[in-house]
């Protein structure tokens, strides 16, 4: 972890981030990057039962089981190291603290802590919303929803990546301006380095990659890779998850001539990939969380210099203003919108070296930093 202090004559914070926390998440690994950067004296006590898990909603019913009880095993030894833990400024608990953030409650109190929640996402937004695994009237969602409003009370600050998810925290819990906030995800500047500009060719290439999710909006690719099947681009897609089944019926039935699929690719290779396309892909989904979140992948994108297509929402606006260079925002689940989008940048090319260089700036390890730091101050003067 970086120890790199930035100018701030501020003394530095004890920080104790705890919990099982997945750095599996590109979103934990920045959060804890930004905290070492930020000139915090940073601590962890973690137990990894996440590792080996990329998509918690695929797994099987016994290897979810193992993991439950990996998980609740791991919570003794947990809250042991956290209540004789010397005492920091402030505790931070990662994605996915949900229940985390439950259990280091009455400690934290004990011990007059402040708690960082890093909430990320609403699980109950994700499961009935946006995944539809079950019906808003569904024990489990009325459940999840409990648990989530709880979990809120638990915390000193509850942090989401955008402020769109940041208001529906407050709109559907009943909490204050203040005490939800956010901070971007960002991404891995030395895992995704900005990549020479792409001449114009005889064909385009265009990539997709992610978890087949329905937020997502796979459907919508593939469509607009069958309605430009006479047009010269070629459409990649890499990943897997949820929707694969669904939507490899129906490549299955009718697939586009110029349409590639590979569930997976070493993460090298995607990085080459990203470098190697002429337009890449964000989501496409058309439910209200694909309009609150910016995906890991939109601001990896954004880190490469690559052209990046994806759906317009108060998400995005949050990033991205209004007729920046090398982007277009679309309707949701739209192919014709999707393949106009494509086809005006790809005519756009060559791009001048520097593409969204401006808007890196806002994600910068750095800026980050800066945020996390303004974040956790907040929480212990409350």
């Amino acid at each position: 972890m970086p120890e790199t202090a930035l100018s701030n004559d501020a003394p530095a914070l004890d920080v104790l981030i705890w919990g099982t926390y997945d750095l599996g998440k590109p979103r934990v690994r920045i959060m804890r990057d930004a905290l070492g950067r930020s000139g915090a004296r940073v601590t962890e006590i973690h137990a990894p039962v996440w590792d080996g898990v990329d998509d918690k909603s695929v797994i099987g019913t016994g290897a979810a089981l193992a993991r439950a009880l990996r998980w609740a095993a791991a919570y003794p030894g947990l809250l042991w190291r956290l209540a004789r833990a010397p005492r920091p400024d402030v505790i931070v608990i990662g994605y996915l603290g949900h229940l985390d953030v439950l259990l280091a409650w009455p400690i934290a109190a004990l011990r007059r802590l402040p708690v960082v929640w890093d909430a990320f996402l609403s699980l109950h937004d994700t499961v009935v919303a946006d995944r539809r695994k079950v019906s808003p009237k569904h024990p489990v969602a009325l459940a999840l929803k409990a648990w989530e409003w709880l979990a809120c009370r638990a915390a000193t600050r509850v942090v989401l990546d955008t402020e769109a998810q940041a208001d529906l925290f407050r709109t559907s819990y009943g909490l204050s301006r203040e005490r939800v906030t956010s901070a971007l995800v960002g991404a891995e500047a030395s895992a995704f380095p900005v990549a020479p500009p792409r001449l114009p060719g005889a064909r385009a290439t265009v990539l997709f990659y992610g978890q087949f999710i329905p937020l997502h909006g796979i459907a919508t690719i593939v469509d607009a890779a069958r309605a430009a099947r006479d047009k010269p681009i070629d459409w990649v897609i890499v990943g897997t998850g949820q929707m694969a089944g669904q939507i490899g019926a129906g490549l299955a039935a009718d697939r586009p001539p110029h349409l590639t699929w590979h569930e997976w690719v070493p993460y090298p290779e995607l990085v080459e990939r990203i470098a190697a396309a002429d337009v890449c892909l964000g989501v496409f989904g058309a439910s209200d969380k694909a309009g609150r979140v910016i995906p890991n992948k939109v601001f990896q994108i954004l880190a490469a210099g690559r052209p990046l297509v994806t759906r317009d929402g108060p998400d995005i606006r949050e990033l991205v203003p209004e007729g920046a260079e090398g982007i277009a925002l679309v309707p949701p689940g739209d192919p014709a919108a999707l393949i106009a989008a494509v086809e005006r940048l790809i005519a756009a090319a060559p791009y001048r070296p520097d593409l969204h260089a401006d808007l890196r700036a806002s994600f910068a390890p750095d800026a980050l930093a800066r945020r996390w730091d303004t974040i956790l101050r907040d929480a212990v003067a409350a």
